[in-house]
């Protein structure tokens, strides 16, 4: 049977996240200090238990979860989600987690970014898409740029890593803007 391709960019496509993805490299990911030096991941000790739960517990109503896979190699490079969806107020954030390093800095992550945002203001119809990152996540403040997201504001302090306080800088963008700059 041949994968079910959901979203399709020139190097990668996205797909619904399976139970087959719930791999022992899949879960080194999230345990990996590297991989989530900018993420809520990593502090606590995760399991194949408690990945299978998250998996268990997704909830199309309230999320959009994806895995983002390289096209030629047919390998699972990462994950991208639209997530707390409020269907009232049309907003989501927007989340990403490239896994696999040999893919960073090379792009992925910004052609599976656009796919999501567009199916997020052209078939969800929201009116909105947020984001919020770390102060000193560079890589994900370049890309919301990319993505004509606006910042929007500052939490201070709002999250520990690294034994410090760090501010989370918020980003976003509405449906007219995107719109305008994406005809």
């Amino acid at each position: 049977m041949s994968e079910i391709v959901f979203l399709k960019g020139p190097r990668i496509h996205l797909r619904a996240l399976t139970e087959k993805d719930l791999t022992d490299e899949y879960l080194q990911w999230l345990n990996d200090e590297e991989v989530c030096r900018h993420n809520s991941h990593a502090i606590f000790p995760n399991t194949e238990q408690k990945m299978k739960n998250y998996f268990n517990r997704l909830d199309d109503q309230k999320e959009v979860v994806l895995a983002i896979i390289d096209t030629k190699t047919g390998k699972h490079i990462g994950n991208i989600s639209l997530q707390n969806i409020n269907w009232i107020s049309k907003n989501a954030e927007f989340a990403i987690l490239l896994g696999d390093k040999r893919y960073w800095g090379k792009g992925y992550g910004e052609d599976a970014a656009r796919l999501i945002v567009n199916y997020g203001f052209d078939r969800l119809n929201l009116h909105r898409i947020y984001c919020g990152t770390i102060e000193g996540n560079d890589g994900m403040k370049k890309l919301a740029v990319k993505l004509n997201m606006q910042q929007e504001g500052v939490r201070k302090e709002a999250i520990y890593k690294h034994g410090q306080y760090f501010d989370i800088i918020e980003y976003g963008i509405l449906k007219k803007e995107h719109l305008n700059q994406n005809p």
